[in-house]
């Protein structure tokens, strides 16, 4: 995985992320695979404290209360969904 890849999965993990798992079954109907089923269910990923403390390069996060790392991973996600809206 290139390094830009894992920067954008880990902005992902930082602040939550929904997704989608599809399950389908078939069988076989006049000798053809017929789709008889088909379930899909979506989840809800929510943000990830690790994440967003690998995303703070500068700050030494080991000192920081959890006041703090909760108000620093509201502001990276405010900036996460600035950037997302350009």
């Amino acid at each position: 995985m290139e390094e830009g890849n894992v920067k954008e999965a880990l902005k992902k993990c930082a602040v939550g992320f929904g997704t989608s798992e599809v399950v389908e079954e078939f069988a076989v109907e006049d000798g053809e695979l017929k789709l008889v089923k088909r379930k899909v269910t979506r989840r809800d990923i929510p943000p990830d404290i690790k994440a967003v403390k690998m995303l703070l390069d500068d700050d030494d996060v080991s000192e920081m209360s959890d006041e703090q790392l909760e108000s620093e991973r509201q502001r990276l996600i405010r900036q996460l969904k600035e950037e997302g809206d350009d």
